[in-house]
């Protein structure tokens, strides 16, 4: 019983944005102290929760709201006292900080060019190396606003070490496969090796953080296309009005606004996804809503042609990218409709289309898998079929018992925490894959 009534406390929490997630854990270690002590005063333990979460202090306001939803169990009477306004918390300091960070990040892509490298004439080089321009400070903001134990630290900094030596001893060839791999790999590796850790703040090895981390992943994506809209339609007008007077600004906006934009945003969004400043931030869920019926419905289509016309895909490049694209958005249709999902609530419909997406991307992928390694038999290895072969076989792995887990859930023989547990305990594992391919593919094809 007790331990229903702090889950129904922590779901409530939740859904709430005065206070950001990532700090529900330490209000619910607090709320456990306070019930252990009070318990060993004697209280019963419906009693010491009560209790304790009056007691939590800058809660008053979020006590106060959780009791008259609850009413109906009687914590009005003990958590419900008069109206008082709890203190705001500032973000001016936050947003200092985060200013700074974004102007270190277009500082740190110029340098290079006052050694003699411009970005016109280094495009590897930059690319090889985007992720070091940003991660680093990104991780940083979330070190110094968790205050990360220390711990941590080696790890981190020797993630980027690594990253920074393998992306820039590799004799790779110019916009060889195995270049143009590790560049897209090596920011998923860092990513979920040092920004994940950082922001999660000691709980990285719960389900719970890493979820977190999820939700904050996607929102930062949806900040970030959202200010790249806003910086295109600006710099549209900007060069139509200075063209109007003879100006030419194309030189300006390619040597500096977009490097030091594109770098800083990344800063800025995760400030404003910290901040809370608006709605947006619960935008994910609400996509992976609107979007789970149409991509299901897709998948469902493909599979009828591929059944009926007996037509396999043609695993070319292009192909291999569109289908491993595809199957990433499913996987984050599901994180992020669970990351929103009330844990309490019973399955519904949208749960059952859920489980049917799920489904059918599971049996897309192993056409998918039947067409590539068909291709592979014919034409042998290369670094691009055997990147895509070993993301699909992960895929598989995600899908296929994601799906055991979403139909048990769905028809009363299993818990969502399982479902749950599962996606977020499969994260380090795409790491894993993407740090092979960065550090091990390069030797393995002879840097092509």
């Amino acid at each position: 019983m007790l331990e229903e009534q702090i889950e129904l406390w922590r779901s409530f929490l939740r859904k709430r944005q005065t206070i950001h997630t990532v700090d529900i854990a330490e209000l619910e270690d607090h709320l456990r102290e306070q019930i252990t002590a009070l318990s060993t005063a004697g209280l019963a333990p419906d009693e010491a929760f009560l209790v304790a979460v009056k007691r939590l202090g800058s809660m008053d306001t979020l006590s106060r709201e959780f009791a008259v939803e609850h009413s109906e169990r009687l914590w009005k009477q003990l958590v419900a006292p008069p109206e008082e306004q709890a203190p705001a918390r500032g973000i001016s300091t936050e947003a200092f900080v985060a200013v700074a960070l974004a102007v270190a990040a277009g500082v740190l892509i110029k340098l290079p060019a006052l050694f003699g490298m411009p970005i016109t004439n280094n495009e590897s080089f930059y690319l090889r190396n985007i992720s070091l321009f940003v991660l680093p400070l990104v991780t940083g903001y979330f070190l110094w606003k968790r205050q990360v134990q220390t711990r941590a630290l080696p790890w981190i900094i020797g993630a980027f070490v690594l990253a920074g030596i393998f992306a820039n001893v590799y004799p790779f060839v110019t916009e060889g496969s195995t270049e143009v791999l590790a560049v897209m790999h090596a920011p998923i590796a860092l990513w979920l090796s040092t920004v994940g850790i950082a922001y999660a703040a000691g709980r990285w090895n719960e389900p719970a953080g890493r979820m977190d981390f999820v939700r904050f992943s996607g929102e930062l994506f949806i900040y970030y296309v959202l200010i790249a809209l806003g910086g295109g339609v600006l710099m549209g007008f900007t060069a139509g009005i200075f063209g109007a007077i003879g100006i030419d600004i194309e030189p300006v906006f390619e040597s500096w606004i977009l490097p030091c934009g594109a770098t800083g945003a990344v800063l800025i969004a995760s400030w404003l996804v910290e901040a809370k400043q608006s709605v947006i931030e619960n935008m994910a869920p609400v996509l992976a809503k609107l979007f789970t019926p149409l991509f299901t419905i897709l998948l469902l289509v493909y599979l009828t042609i591929v059944l009926v016309t007996g037509r396999g895909p043609d695993m070319d490049r292009d192909v291999l990218i569109v289908f491993d694209l595809l199957l990433i958005v499913v996987l984050g249709l599901l994180l992020y409709s669970l990351s929103a999902r009330d844990p309490q609530a019973p399955p519904g419909a949208f749960d059952i289309l859920q489980v049917v997406l799920v489904i059918s991307a599971l049996l897309a992928d192993a056409v998918a898998l039947w067409a590539m390694a068909t291709r592979i038999t014919e034409l042998g290895f290369t670094p691009n079929r055997t990147a895509a072969l070993g993301l699909n076989v992960i895929l598989l792995v995600n899908l296929a018992w994601s799906a055991v887990l979403a139909t048990r859930w769905v028809r009363g023989r299993g818990a969502f925490a399982d479902l749950e547990r599962w996606q977020t305990n499969y994260l380090p594992v795409y790491a894993v894959w993407a740090a092979i391919i960065v550090i091990g593919f390069p030797p393995l094809f002879g840097f092509i």
